[in-house]
């Protein structure tokens, strides 16, 4: 059975990556640290890809997998930005008890926008826990993923489970530090690109040109509302504040398999003063904000942010069938 660093003292939060090589290792790690949470009547979330969901069942044997809450990460994590509230929510739903959570937000096989936006989460999420009496387990394969995708599960888990041992992360950082190196600039589109720039009183005019735009993308209807929709907050955001101005640009890509990527970039002069802004649910009572952020990672496939100097660009990213 594996075992997980316990928390510091009342309140901790423990969030130790697990790198495995095989499927076995992975069964034994992650098994075990379910197999702990069940002896001890944790709540546990277990939110990995769907194979690796079945494995573990399967390990745990008639009846072993009751009492846990399954989530395929595949579905909730198809865009990252929408994992740390999903985690949150387990949480609160058990409060008073330290909930033990598996989460696998990056796998082989993700692109490596997708693995920015990951990685974004799993520094963010020692922000959002810090001081919950929690443990988040994060499996990474290290021979299916690239040795720098490694290295950054180094940086944003203080504590690292190899070979069944579990040691100091030596490479650990804060987040500020992490989520600014990822604030990388975004490559440019390869084929055509349409241009609005919108300025205070044009939010009608970005939702008329977006509309007309997409109605020659191969998005069904209700994806295109979904889009549509949340270009509309992004551009609200600008206006409310990013400056009062931005620019919109739309353009197709390449998507997996021979799918099509239909892409929204909102760009302004504005900061994200609240790096989890959108990444947990807002409430009516809260002081953070971030309403038009959560409605923007809720509508698309993929979130793509950066912060720079000189302003605050969100990619959003919907698929055709």
């Amino acid at each position: 059975m594996i075992t997980v660093p316990a928390p510091a003292g009342p309140g901790a939060f423990v969030h130790p990556a697990l790198f495995y090589r095989d499927l076995t290792e992975y069964v034994a790690g992650v098994g075990g640290f379910v197999r702990g949470a069940l002896a001890a009547d944790e709540p546990v979330l277990v939110a990995v890809p769907g194979p690796h969901a079945d494995a573990l069942r399967e390990s745990l044997g008639a009846g072993g997998g009751a009492g846990i809450t399954w989530t395929d990460m595949t579905e909730l994590g198809r865009n990252p930005g929408r994992i740390l509230a999903a985690l949150q929510e387990f949480a609160d739903r058990n409060a008073g008890r330290a909930a033990r959570i598996v989460g696998e937000p990056v796998w082989p096989g993700r692109s490596p926008a997708e693995v920015v936006e990951a990685t974004r989460h799993e520094a963010l999420i020692n922000t959002a826990f810090a001081g919950r009496p929690a443990t988040v387990l994060c499996p990474y394969d290290v021979v299916g993923l690239a040795p720098a995708v490694v290295g950054d599960a180094r940086r944003t888990h203080p504590v690292l489970i190899e070979h069944g041992r579990d040691l100091p992360s030596t490479a650990y950082t804060d987040a500020a530090r992490v989520t600014a190196d990822l604030d990388r600039p975004l490559p440019e589109p390869d084929g055509p690109v349409a241009r609005l720039a919108y300025t205070h009183g044009g939010l009608a005019e970005v939702r008329e040109y977006a509309e007309n735009w997409a109605r020659g993308t191969a998005l069904t209807p209700a994806r295109r509302s979904d889009l549509i929709m949340a270009i509309s907050e992004a551009a609200a955001n600008s206006l409310a504040h990013g400056g009062g101005k931005g620019t919109l640009r739309l353009w197709t890509a390449a998507g997996p398999g021979a799918g099509i990527v239909v892409v929204a970039e909102i760009h302004d002069g504005g900061r994200l003063a609240d790096p989890l802004a959108g990444r947990r649910r807002p409430s009516l009572a809260s002081a953070h904000g971030g309403r038009g952020l959560w409605m923007i990672h809720q509508l698309c496939d993929l979130v793509e942010v950066r912060a720079a100097a000189s302003g605050f660009t969100l990619r959003l990213h919907a698929a055709t069938p």
